[in-house]
């Protein structure tokens, strides 16, 4: 089972989202229901992992808080943009959360994870040198700017990949106190 950790998003956030899209060559757009936000991704766990991490998340201690979304970018390898986002304004809980849903996890035997936390939401996935054209759509949308957004629960998503885009589903949710 191949398992990752996130902030689900409201529809009418998933919705605003999808309108970004446009005819950028060689962009493969996320599918709105697939926008999420990643704390942590876990990858390939066998069941009796999955049950420790069930485990681990549901004795996580956290608040609820509002968080939004702002400005566009991409991350890049060996100078080929690999993906467009929108990113996250700088939120002190946010981090927090992810910090201890970190420390959850490595208490179980997962290993730490290698890159350090950059919050944002993949609008696309891509492999090709970064064009005047894909430049321009992000800064086009840098003064992107969600309402807010409330973190009540953190979910515990399976992925399966497939030969177009990977299926997300909600494995459990995870409250937190309001």
């Amino acid at each position: 089972m191949r398992l990752f950790v996130a902030l689900d998003l409201p529809w009418q956030v998933k919705t605003s989202l999808a309108q970004l899209a446009i005819n950028l060559p060689g962009a493969r757009w996320v599918p709105a229901d697939n926008f999420h936000l990643t704390l942590r991704f876990i990858g390939q766990a066998t069941s009796l992992q999955a049950e420790e991490i069930d485990l681990a998340l549901a004795n996580l201690r956290g608040r609820a808080f509002n968080f939004t979304l702002s400005g566009a970018g991409w991350f890049e390898k060996a100078g080929r943009a690999s993906s467009l986002w929108v990113g996250v304004e700088r939120n002190d809980q946010l981090t927090r959360l992810q910090t201890k849903i970190e420390t959850a996890l490595q208490r179980v035997g997962i290993p730490p994870e290698k890159k350090r936390f950059s919050p944002h939401v993949t609008l696309a996935r891509m492999d090709m040198p970064v064009s005047p054209r894909f430049a321009e759509f992000v800064q086009s949308h840098n003064l992107y700017r969600s309402p807010p957004i409330q973190a009540g629960h953190v979910t515990l998503f399976s992925s399966i990949l497939g030969k177009d885009q990977p299926t997300y589903t909600p494995e459990a949710e995870y409250a937190l106190a309001s």
